[in-house]
């Protein structure tokens, strides 16, 4: 038998070959039907989360950054400077951006509570 394929062998493709395929969007896919869950809308009322200590310390950076270079117009740029700066820094000199991050996040808590009563109330209504 020269040349010939062992069964394992044929067994041994077939198994990668059913590993490696992918299921296409193509004709297989048109008779099925799609349903998309809509989204619950957004409350606008609703307070934002606050900003972590490292967004805290971005927007301080980007004020700077932009004014040591005023051409630089790419946002990843200053991202990528800004994250390498952060990991830079120690611990004591990330503490106030931390402790704004803090500040900010008892504040939203606050106008959560009191969103939550108000919306408690409505329900009551």
């Amino acid at each position: 038998m020269k040349g010939g394929k062992s069964k394992a062998a044929e067994a041994k493709k077939a198994d990668s070959n059913a590993r490696l395929s992918v299921k296409k969007k193509g004709a297989a896919a048109v008779g099925k039907k799609t349903t998309k869950k809509e989204k619950a809308a957004k409350d606008p009322n609703k307070p934002k989360r606050p900003a972590s200590a490292f967004f805290v310390f971005m927007e301080e950076f980007r004020k700077q950054y932009k004014e040591k270079h005023p051409a630089n117009k790419s946002v990843s740029v200053v991202g990528k400077a800004g994250g390498d700066k952060w990991k830079s820094l120690s611990e004591a000199e990330k503490a106030p951006y931390v402790a704004k991050a803090e500040k900010r996040k008892t504040e939203y808590n606050k106008s959560m509570q009191a969103y939550n009563k108000r919306m408690e109330e409505d329900d009551e209504e």
